[in-house]
């Protein structure tokens, strides 16, 4: 069953990215063309911040599913490390955002959740801790010295440290709710709450992670999907 779920989850993780980057070779098609055209896409309050982050370089990093979650600290800090090395750069050129939605949303809640509810978290993913076999109880994502995860040691804090921000989804971070309060029998509105609360520094909620992932595009941010 295990490796049935593996292939079902490197599948899907093919498929989105093959999804995405078509989605990007549109848009990039589609921006082309609209610069010939003159059309300027519309502009709306909710997608200012993307506008106002700070930098030289723009880069968003979509993700889906859980591996791809965790290789997008990999790929932050390698973005950020070949600019100091190569160009002589610094983590102040880069407004840079990783987009945690659907599977990976869980990324962006703190421990205080994954204490609570990591069986849950870890089995809806699915993400079980390679090392015991049994569900995580802290964010994967912030464990240190562990190679054997995908983020290759890059943790939350140290990503942040480096001025990376996160977009969490919502509309995955109400379902994440639901399927947890039905396995837990607690209340739906009570643990997204408890989630919202949770959220790691430098992020905020976005409506749905694949709107916000189209509008960077219109704001100039580079496309790149982990997974």
């Amino acid at each position: 069953m295990t490796d049935n779920n593996e292939k079902l989850i490197q599948r899907r993780s093919l498929l989105a990215g093959v999804g995405v980057a078509a989605a990007g070779m549109s848009v990039a098609a589609a921006t082309a063309n609209a610069a010939e055209s003159g059309f300027q896409p519309a502009r709306h309050s909710e997608d200012q911040w993307m506008d106002k982050l700070p930098g030289t370089h723009r880069t968003w990093i979509d993700t889906s599913y859980p591996t791809g979650g965790l290789e997008a600290l990999h790929f932050a800090n390698n973005i950020l490390n070949a600019n100091a090395k190569a160009y002589g750069g610094d983590d102040s050129d880069y407004a840079m955002v990783i987009c945690w939605r659907h599977y990976a949303a869980p990324f962006a809640f703190g421990d205080e959740v994954w204490t609570k509810y990591g069986e849950h978290l870890s089995k809806t993913m699915p993400m079980m801790d390679p090392k015991s076999g049994g569900a995580f109880h802290v964010n994967p994502a912030n464990i240190a010295g562990r190679p054997d995860l995908d983020n290759s040691g890059n943790t939350i804090d140290e990503t942040l440290f480096r001025g990376v921000k996160i977009a969490i989804c919502d509309a995955a971070t109400r379902w994440y709710a639901e399927v947890v309060a039905e396995a837990s029998g607690g209340s739906a509105g009570n643990i997204y709450q408890e989630f919202v609360a949770s959220a790691i520094p430098n992020s905020r909620f976005v409506s749905a992670g694949v709107i916000a992932t189209t509008r960077a595009q219109e704001y100039g941010y580079s496309l790149l999907y982990a997974g």
